[in-house]
């Protein structure tokens, strides 16, 4: 019994002891639990305190951007080519729109949105923050701003935002100088700064706005609102107002660039106008145009197809990218190399036959005239366009001393205008031959290329500067489309500086052959320009200017060219260079009329009249027929 009772003291006593332990461990664990939450409570209260402060704030405050107002671009004479009109443009802010594809799907029963612009805007949200707004659709009308108003509750991050948008008032005249903006795409981010484009939906695409991207755009400003927990704004705390981009003043006069393009109808090229002295670009003409108003928002896939389908390719710029060859135009700058190395004077004669043979070869080179110029010097040679002459002066200047004075004019090379799509053309040689063909260069090729022909490519531009360095007889002057930046904020204009290049250098006395020679191209009888400009001569100033016809295909060595049985599309193009007044330039033009045929018969009248129209602005006398 004894034995019974102690057992029952010693089992009560081991669960007491059990009991302690557990009370013990319970309470160990709730203090390491309220130890740690404390611990944790310090850390958010009063380690993480300036941490979630900054978001508490961000929830209740933001930066919105406020993108900069885009420069304006004028003429010489202050003629408006872009400006900013306002416009209604619907915006969403993705991370206060919730479901996107729902909010699109509401949006689409109020507006009408094409899937190419569904598309752009799923693109563009892509590209941006989520805070930022994304442009949808823009150039709303007051009825489509009323749907959209009245059902703006039920539209969580959708905005009617006034911005504006780019316009180009004189359309097609001026979309190969000017360019447009567009919306901005991935390629566009890698080249900008993202961090001032916030806010921003479009940047320059092409031209000028392209080229001047950095000082038409300005600086993104901001401000900090406060709102509520939908999102809305209550209102505004402080801002950094933007600052508005720069307006650009162009050298091109808006009244010689008609004329050039009137001048120029019906048909397809270009027109480079260079004033000599300052290598402001006058007048920049590719014809035909195109209305660049569809391409700021966006321009359909159907539109856009169409202007690529257009046999008369109107989104290529032939001015600065057309390559083509230079025909007899640079004739003078072979007459130059020639009398530069020696291989010719002045007082030199040939007679030239119907064809020029080199040496040991049966090839007959045949001239454009089928029986020859007979006797001919250098002058009388760049008159009437001798072929045969210059075949022979090319043969023996060979092309290691032809190639030197033609890359001296800039053949073959960018002259780094102030646009976009410049092509450099080409300059053949031997080392150009053998990087990109890996062949030896023929004899053959030196004679043609002495006449514009073979491998030689230019394009107008080119052409205008090779005219304006005759002009300056060797002073090289880098062609430019910016005369001056003028400040929105007081109006004061900066006039940009004018940039020479490197020189070619040549004797006084074979300049004046040279030019002498142009002006008998022109005003003498047996000129190839007379018929067209000597025949009935401008009153109060001469011209010196050089015909050419630019071959679209090779004719075999016993055929004929015959316009009349040649499909239109197989005519030589016509070419013209020339500056005047002649004996004290000011102003120098290039023409190409693609498929015109003689440049003579067809170019020299365009330059005629577009040489008419710049002098008479500037109050010269310019009625035909009184005296040359």
């Amino acid at each position: 019994m004894l034995i019974d009772r102690q057992d029952s003291y010693d089992e009560e006593g081991r669960d007491q002891r059990r009991f302690s332990v557990r009370v013990f461990v319970a309470v160990l664990i709730l203090s390491l639990l309220l130890l740690t939450l404390g611990v944790r409570l310090f850390t958010l209260q009063v380690g993480a305190h300036e941490h979630f402060t900054t978001l508490s704030e961000n929830n209740r405050l933001r930066i919105e951007p406020m993108p900069p107002t885009r420069g304006l671009i004028f003429d010489r004479n202050g003629v408006l080519l872009a400006e900013n009109r306002p416009s209604y443009q619907l915006e969403v802010t993705v991370e206060q729109a919730g479901d996107l594809d729902e909010l699109l799907a509401r949006l689409s029963m109020l507006v009408e949105l094409s899937p190419q612009e569904i598309e752009r805007f799923r693109a563009s949200v892509r590209q941006r923050r989520p805070f930022q707004p994304v442009l949808l659709k823009a150039n709303l009308d007051d009825e489509t701003v009323a749907r959209i108003a009245v059902a703006r509750p039920e539209l969580p991050g959708v905005e009617i935002e006034a911005r504006p948008v780019r316009h180009y008032p004189l359309g097609a005249d001026f979309a190969h100088v000017v360019g447009y903006v567009g919306r901005i795409n991935e390629q566009d981010l890698l080249r900008l700064d993202t961090r001032n484009y916030a806010g921003t939906s479009h940047t320059g695409k092409t031209g000028v706005e392209r080229y001047y991207e950095d000082i038409l755009h300005g600086t993104t400003g901001h401000k900090q609102v406060e709102v509520n927990a939908q999102g809305r704004v209550i209102r505004e705390l402080s801002v950094v107002p933007p600052t508005p981009g720069q307006d650009l003043t162009l050298s091109i006069d808006v009244e010689l660039q008609r004329a050039a393009r009137d001048a120029l109808a019906p048909h397809d090229g270009a027109v480079v106008v260079i004033d000599p002295a300052t290598g402001e670009v006058l007048a920049l003409v590719s014809k035909p145009g195109f209305d660049p108003n569809p391409f700021v928002n966006g321009i359909s896939h159907q539109d856009f197809a169409a202007l690529q389908s257009n046999p008369h390719k109107p989104l290529f710029n032939r001015a600065l990218s057309g390559q083509y060859p230079p025909g007899s135009t640079l004739k003078p700058v072979v007459g130059l190399a020639g009398l530069e190395e020696g291989i010719t004077t002045a007082e030199r004669r040939m007679f030239a036959t119907g064809y020029f043979q080199l040496p040991g070869h049966e090839r007959r080179y045949r001239d454009w005239k089928r029986g020859g110029h007979g006797w001919v010097d250098l002058s009388r040679a760049i008159a009437v366009s001798s072929d045969v002459y210059f075949y022979d002066l090319g043969h023996k200047l060979g092309i290691d001393r032809m190639a030197p004075m033609l890359g001296a004019f800039g053949i073959g090379s960018r002259l780094g205008i102030d646009a976009t799509g410049e092509r450099p053309g080409i300059l053949p040689s031997r080392e150009w031959k053998r990087s990109m063909q890996n062949l030896p260069w023929f004899p053959g090729e030196t004679v043609i290329t002495a006449i514009g022909q073979g491998y030689l490519l230019t394009t107008p531009l080119q052409l205008a500067d090779v005219a304006s360095t005759l002009a300056n007889r060797g002073q090289r002057v880098q062609p430019r489309l910016l005369r001056a930046i003028r400040d929105g904020s007081n109006g004061e204009s900066v006039l940009q500086p004018v940039r020479h290049l490197a020189p070619v250098i040549a004797s006084d006395a074979h300049w004046d052959v040279i030019h002498e020679a142009m002006v008998e191209s022109v005003h003498a009888r047996h000129g190839t320009a007379w018929g067209s400009i000597g025949s009935n001569p401008p009153g109060g100033y001469r011209i010196a200017g050089k015909t050419g016809t630019s071959q679209v295909f090779s004719l075999a060595p016993d055929q004929e060219y015959d316009e009349d049985e040649l499909d239109r599309l197989l005519w030589d193009h016509a070419l013209f260079l020339a500056y005047a007044p002649a004996e004290d330039p000011e102003i120098a033009v290039a023409v190409l009329a693609e498929h015109g045929g003689s440049g003579g018969r067809v170019a020299a009248p365009i330059a005629r009249a577009v040489i008419d129209s710049y002098l008479a602005s500037r109050g010269r006398v310019v009625a035909s027929g009184e005296g040359s």
